[in-house]
């Protein structure tokens, strides 16, 4: 697999190569990354794989690390329907480290959380991530997913909703894997928030009209890796080395240069983490 691009910097802004998916290859994994040129965030998802993404960015100078709490997993810092300040504790001791760039990811996920109950502890665990963002001035890298129906709510709503409210306390964001309307778009960057987007957009052309509506100023590159591999791999466990696939994608829907792309989403991640 020849995935070398010669002088073509790519950031894949959403990847989680500390995640189990990697413990047989991971250091050869992120030798095909380096190898093309490939530079990422570690995204944390719970206290443990938040944990590993710091001590993966530290050993490595092309990656960073973000600390944060999937909405499914609320439950980790509650005790009975109470947030825990003991539980939180280790996450405000992460946050200080130097490889940190951002707060996430964090948000409120109705598919598979349609339980209201439930629902209104996600916003109580992405209000306290949203608090603890602007006390360490970090960006918030934001999962967004609706229900399987529309009586089940609209996270995409919700969230907006939330960052207008705290809009004077934020330091920018991303509304990762981004797959609401283009009318959404439009709110998350009036908020000044970029859109990332990754192999979902090679595979249909339900986004192409969003890309298009989205400057590339606003746009970041993503995998999600392992998840949501790209064409032409799909099929395959993801990697951030696929990244450029989601590049060549922007670039086909806009009718732009690879290297426009790749050099503006680079910039554009480098701005937000301040890196």
């Amino acid at each position: 697999m020849n995935l070398r691009l010669d002088k073509l910097q790519v950031f894949d802004s959403h990847c989680h190569p500390q995640f189990p998916q990697y413990n047989q290859d991971r250091e050869e994994m992120l030798a095909r990354a380096e190898d093309a040129d490939i530079s990422m965030v570690c995204v944390g998802t719970n206290l443990e794989m938040s944990q590993k993404a710091v001590e993966l960015a530290e050993k490595h100078e092309n990656i960073w690390a973000s600390v944060g709490l999937h909405p499914n997993d609320f439950g980790e810092l509650f005790e009975g329907d109470k947030i825990s300040p003991q539980k939180t504790d280790a996450f405000l001791h992460l946050v200080n480290n130097k490889k940190v760039v951002a707060i996430g990811e964090i948000g409120l996920d109705y598919y598979r959380t349609p339980d209201k109950e439930h629902q209104k502890k996600q916003k109580e665990i992405f209000e306290f991530f949203i608090n603890l963002a602007y006390q360490n001035q970090k960006p918030l890298i934001i999962h967004g997913r609706d229900s399987q129906t529309g009586s089940g709510g609209k996270a995409h709503g919700d969230i907006i909703e939330i960052l207008n409210s705290a809009k004077n306390i934020l330091y920018g964001g991303v509304a990762h894997s981004f797959t609401g309307s283009i009318d959404e778009a439009k709110k998350y960057l009036d908020l000044g928030f970029y859109l990332g987007f990754n192999g979902i957009i090679t595979f249909t052309g339900q986004y192409d009209e969003v890309i298009k509506h989205t400057p590339l100023e606003n746009i970041l590159l993503e995998t999600d890796a392992p998840y949501l591999t790209p064409e032409p791999y799909r099929g395959q466990r993801n990697e951030p080395a696929f990244v450029i696939e989601v590049a060549k994608k922007i670039a086909a829907i806009k009718n732009g240069y690879l290297k426009k792309i790749t050099e503006q989403t680079t910039q554009n991640c480098k701005n937000l983490f301040h890196i």
